[in-house]
Formats: C-alpha cells, sequence, structure tokens
C-alpha cells in the first residue's frame, strides 16, 4: 500500500485533508486528492458549446479551490496528484480508484441516511475495497487514545482473519500517533431470553467471558498485544463501542465491516453501521 485517496468537501476547511496529509506524512505515503462537482446543465438549455464552456468554469474553480485548502495543508509548492471529477454520484469513482495499491480512503465523514437514500459514506462503507477513514471536524488531541472492536463470536475464518487485520492495523496507528490502543469485546446478552427469564444477564455474560478467555488468548498471540489491552464488557454491542469510546477518550475507532448489497444493504445495517451511527470519533473500517 502506497498511496492516500483523500476526498475533498466543500467546506472551505476540509477535515479529510488535514487529516490526510498528517497522517500520510506520518506513515510515508503519497498523496492523492479527487474533488467533485456537478450541475444538471440541461435544464439551462443551453447549447452544446455554452454547456461545455460553463462545466469547464465550475471544473476550473472547484480546482482552485482546492488547490488553495492544499497550500494551507502543505504550503505553496506542493506536487499533490489532484484530480477533479465532473460527477453526480461520487462513489463508484472512489471504488473503482482504489481497486489498486491504497492504504485507506480518507473522507469527512456525513452522516445521513434514510429509506430510498444512501449517503456517500454508507456506500464506501459497504462497497469500497480499501480501508475507509472518516474523519470528524475536530482536531485530534494530544493524550487520546485508539480502540479497536473485535468479534470473539465470528466462526468464519474469514472474519476471525479480520479481527486479526483490525487489531494489526489499530496497533498502527496507535505506534505512529504514539497514543495507548485497547481492543474492546463484548458481549451480546441475548435480549429476547433475559426478558423471558430464561437465562440471568450477569451469569450468562460471566460464563461467556470465561469461555471466550482462549479466543482472547489467541488474539492477543497473533497481533503481539498483552492481554491487558483486551476489555471484554457485557451490553449492546452498538451502544457498547460507543460508551467505551467516549470514556477511553478515543479519537480513533478501528472496526470490521462486512458490506451488504442490493436491497437488504438500503434498509437493514450491521452492527459496525449502528455504531458508526452514534460514534463521534474518527472511524477506520476495514473489510475481510
Amino acid at each position: 500500500m502506497s498511496k492516500l485517496l483523500i476526498v475533498a468537501s466543500l467546506e472551505e476547511k476540509c477535515a479529510a485533508i488535514s487529516r490526510g496529509v498528517q497522517l500520510a506524512e506520518l506513515m510515508d505515503l503519497k498523496v492523492e486528492v479527487v474533488a467533485f462537482t456537478y450541475a444538471n446543465l440541461k435544464r439551462l438549455k443551453l447549447d452544446k458549446s455554452t454547456q461545455a464552456s460553463v462545466k469547464q468554469r465550475l471544473l476550473d474553480q472547484r480546482r482552485e479551490a482546492v488547490v488553495e485548502q492544499l497550500d494551507r495543508a502543505i504550503g505553496q509548492g506542493h506536487r499533490v496528484k489532484l484530480s477533479v471529477v465532473w460527477s453526480e454520484e461520487i462513489h463508484p469513482w472512489i471504488i473503482k480508484r482504489v481497486a489498486g495499491d491504497y492504504a485507506a480512503v480518507i473522507k469527512t465523514r456525513h452522516q445521513s441516511e434514510s429509506l430510498g437514500y444512501t449517503s456517500t459514506d454508507w456506500h464506501l462503507l459497504r462497497e469500497c475495497v480499501a480501508p475507509v477513514l472518516l474523519v470528524n471536524r475536530q482536531k485530534w488531541k494530544s493524550g487520546s487514545a485508539i480502540m479497536a472492536t473485535v468479534d470473539l463470536e465470528a466462526t468464519a475464518k474469514a472474519k476471525q482473519a479480520l479481527n486479526v487485520d483490525v487489531i494489526t492495523s489499530a496497533r498502527h496507528y496507535a505506534e505512529m500517533l504514539q497514543v495507548d490502543l485497547s481492543v474492546l469485546c463484548v458481549i451480546d446478552v441475548p435480549t429476547l431470553l433475559v426478558d423471558l427469564d430464561l437465562i440471568d444477564a450477569k451469569a450468562y455474560a460471566k460464563d461467556r467471558m470465561k469461555e471466550l478467555q482462549p479466543t482472547v488468548a489467541a488474539l492477543a498471540k497473533k497481533t503481539g498485544l498483552p492481554l491487558s489491552k483486551f476489555q471484554l464488557k457485557r451490553g449492546p454491542v452498538a451502544k457498547t463501542i460507543v460508551s467505551e469510546a467516549a470514556e477511553s477518550k478515543a479519537q480513533l475507532v478501528v472496526m470490521g465491516t462486512v458490506g451488504r448489497r442490493g436491497v437488504r444493504a438500503q434498509v437493514l445495517g450491521n452492527t459496525a453501521e449502528e455504531a458508526l451511527q452514534l460514534l463521534k470519533t474518527d472511524t477506520l473500517t476495514l473489510k475481510p
């Protein structure tokens, strides 16, 4: 992996650019920036020549705005590769682009999704093969931490391998940024069985934690982390991830996500997506 793809936002101060430039310098990676612009010129009923002229003017204006953002983040005279693309939907271009040698896609978070509409963020989380780093507008603070979250209940080999990748990536970021790292493992107690008084929540969680200790030990050995870095907590998975991230003052949460396609992707979200809707931190998501 030799490059970072940064998606420039329309804001004057683009969080993705400043964060991406910082990470690229620390990780010794090349920076590539893409910006998008689009207007439905057909509605203006202009001739083709005038449409082409207006389109070029909008592309030039977008390029100038992003160059100014890069100048502020890096300094003038930089040689960052910049693509300005004319497209109403931006995720297909990004997904196709990063099919090659890219360490991550970095984009400013845009939390909006409703029935019948899926934002670019969610398309990338579900379909992009490269890791996706969604950043908030707040700057990283010194003394903050990084938290990885893994699924100890995973039985498929691909998902078990994803747990290792998540921890390894989180450890790499923590060492690079010189911050503390913790690994969260959530024990999800079956609510229905608790409501029917068929199990005791605390006893069930205690037993599962004991049963999962060999899995935790195996993960610690594979990733080179001490067992003290692993935390087992009981609760609803998504809400527990969010509360623990806030408690540990995490500036970055790293997790795995399995994308869905088709109609199910529009109306159903997995645990990672539930957590991502609530998290206020930067998030790095990886796929199997």
